[in-house]
C-alpha cells in the first residue's frame, strides 16, 4: 500500500503532466474526440517487482476523474514477462495523455523495487539490513524510498532534516570528528541519531570513544570492516557499510559482520524496467 503523503504526491503527478502537456497535446486533440472511450492494458515486458501502480492510476484520475482503472497486480508483486498489470477504460484523450506519465513513474519505481529485491535476496542468510541513500532523483525521492521498501530495503534518512550524519566535510570544517560530534550534540535534539562517517581505523576509533549511535564506514576493505565489527563488537554501535558496493561484492560486505549495507545504485542509476500500454478496442 502506498504510505506517502497524498497532498505531496499529488504535486508531484501534477507536475509531471504539466511538464507532458503543458499547453495541450497537439496530436491527441486532433485525432481523437472528446467522447471517443476506449480500453488499455499495461504489460510489463519483463520479469519484475512492480511498484508505482497507484501513482499511474493517479495520473489517469487527475486528467480524467471518470476513468476507470483496474490493477492486475498489486506493488510488491513479482511478475513475468508479458503480465498484465493493470486495464485503463474511459476517455482515450485521457489515456493517450497520461501514457507516458504512468509508465514513466511505473518503470522507474518498479526498476528500483526489482533491483533492491536483488540485494535483498543476496544477503538473506545474514543478519543484514539493505539501505537506500539520498543519491534520488531531483524531486522524487519521497516515491523513490517508497519502491526501496516495496523492493524490500529499508530507508536511510529522508532527508537533512531526519538525522544527524557527520561526513568527511563536516569533519574537516569543523577541525575534527570529536569537534563536530561535540557541536552536535549541543545543538541536535538528543532524541535525533547521531551517525558519523569514518574511513580509517583510527577514525573508527575516535568515534567509538564518543560513543555514537551509528558509525559508516566509507569505503573500507573488507579486511578492514571485518577489523571494525571486532573494535566495534566492545561498545556496541552499529555499523554501516558504504561505498561501492554491488551485487558481486554484497556478499562478501554482509559475511563481514556490519549491521547495515547502504547502496546508492538502488535510486541513483537504476535500470527502469520495459513496460508498454496498449490500447484496445471497448
Amino acid at each position: 500500500m502506498l504510505t506517502v503523503n497524498e497532498f505531496i504526491l499529488r504535486q508531484i503527478v501534477e507536475r509531471a503532466l504539466q511538464e507532458d502537456i503543458s499547453s495541450g497535446d497537439v496530436t491527441t486533440e486532433a485525432l481523437c474526440s472528446p467522447t471517443e472511450q476506449a480500453r488499455a492494458v499495461i504489460r510489463a515486458k519483463e520479469s519484475c517487482v512492480v511498484a508505482g501502480l497507484p501513482i499511474a492510476e493517479m495520473v489517469f484520475h487527475l486528467l480524467e476523474p471518470q476513468l476507470r482503472s483496474v490493477a492486475k497486480a498489486r506493488d510488491g508483486d513479482r511478475v513475468t514477462a508479458q503480465t498484465e498489470i493493470a486495464e485503463i477504460v474511459g476517455s482515450l484523450r485521457a489515456i493517450l495523455q497520461g501514457e507516458r506519465t504512468a509508465l514513466n513513474f511505473l518503470q522507474r519505481l518498479s526498476g528500483i523495487a526489482t533491483q533492491t529485491a536483488r540485494f535483498v535476496e543476496a544477503v538473506k542468510d545474514f543478519p543484514v539490513q539493505i539501505l537506500d541513500t539520498r543519491k534520488t532523483a531531483p524531486g522524487l525521492r519521497i516515491l523513490d524510498k517508497y519502491a526501496v521498501r516495496i523492493g524490500g530495503g529499508r530507508n536511510h534518512r529522508l532527508g537533512l532534516y531526519d538525522g544527524v550524519m557527520i561526513k568527511s566535510n563536516h569533519i574537516r570544517a569543523c577541525g575534527g570528528l570529536i569537534s563536530a560530534i561535540e557541536r552536535v550534540r549541543r545543538q541536535a535534539p538528543a532524541t535525533v541519531k547521531l551517525e558519523v562517517e569514518v574511513q580509517t581505523l583510527a577514525e573508527l576509533e575516535e568515534a567509538l570513544r564518543a560513543e555514537v549511535d551509528i558509525i559508516m564506514l566509507d569505503n573500507m576493505s573488507l579486511k578492514e570492516m571485518r577489523e571494525a565489527v571486532k573494535m566495534a563488537r566492545r561498545s556496541g554501535p552499529l555499523l554501516e557499510a558504504s561505498g561501492g558496493v554491488t551485487l558481486e561484492n554484497v556478499r562478501e560486505i554482509a559475511a563481514t559482520g556490519v549491521d547495515f549495507i547502504s547502496v546508492g545504485a538502488l535510486t541513483h542509476s537504476v535500470r527502469a524496467i520495459d513496460m508498454h500500454l496498449e490500447v484496445l478496442t471497448l
